[in-house]
């Protein structure tokens, strides 16, 4: 329940909204989804609200950007309620899912070395004792042992869109040129990273449209940085929401 203060305390709907660019019916919107605390209202019906509020809304918009919408609806909401330990949860679960997002990035990274490690010494030197697939390519089974994999994992990359052999008009058989070669040793590393297969496939067309691995690096570095731009609003939005919560009444 909100407390009860003098007229020159009460803030209206519109006091709220000005100071962040928002609308009149959008703090209406944020009272009704919890986000908010319950309003007064004058005798005439008119919703009133405190620096109670002001607190709530600063909280609330300060979480946004480092917890996205919907779980900082949840995280006021259940400070509203009095459910404090709940926030905590969430706030911890958006840690938790910070760092695991990190450590993916991390692994991608490292990926990346690798491949440009092997790219550097050279294309690996295979041969098919059934047909010659031509310079820089090769067949599945010499592909598949290079990489310490079954062929079997080749085709089932195939058919998630990771790799696309051609076939030979003759044999039938699989081939896998340079570029080929150059996309199964990156899935295999972001494989080996734990990274999933639905993830893979849009890096690897980012690669396969520029030709190289440059795209990659740069839409790392712009994860690199939405992380830490995710990672420093957080701890804008803790610093809000501890100021609110000295505010509420015990």
């Amino acid at each position: 329940m909100v407390r009860n203060l003098q007229t020159s305390d009460r803030l209206r709907p519109v006091d709220l909204a000005r100071g962040h660019g928002l609308s009149t019916q959008a703090i209406r919107n944020y009272e009704e989804a919890g986000i908010l605390p319950a309003a007064g209202r004058t005798p005439h019906g008119y919703r009133t609200y405190t620096s109670l509020h002001a607190g709530a809304l600063r909280a609330f918009l300060a979480l946004v950007p480092g917890h996205g919408h919907r779980t900082a609806t949840s995280i006021m909401r259940a400070m509203n309620e009095g459910a404090v330990d709940e926030a905590f949860r969430l706030i911890d679960e958006s840690h938790a899912q910070l760092l695991d997002d990190r450590r993916t990035l991390q692994a991608v990274e490292n990926a990346l070395r690798d491949l440009e490690t092997t790219t550097a010494s050279g294309p690996a030197a295979v041969s098919d004792p059934v047909a010659v697939a031509g310079p820089g390519a090769t067949f599945i089974g010499p592909l598949a042992g290079k990489l310490g994999i079954r062929p079997a994992t080749l085709r089932k990359w195939e058919r998630a869109g990771l790799v696309g052999p051609r076939r030979d008009p003759l044999t039938g058989y699989r081939v896998y040129d340079e570029a080929d070669v150059r996309d199964a040793r990156l899935a295999h590393q972001l494989r080996r990273g734990g990274y999933p297969l639905e993830q893979i496939a849009p890096l690897i067309a980012q690669v396969r449209a520029a030709g190289g691995l440059e795209p990659l690096e740069a839409a790392l570095g712009d994860w690199r940085g939405r992380l830490s731009a995710r990672g420093r609003a957080m701890l804008t939005g803790a610093a809000e929401l501890e100021a609110y919560l000295r505010e509420l009444p015990r």
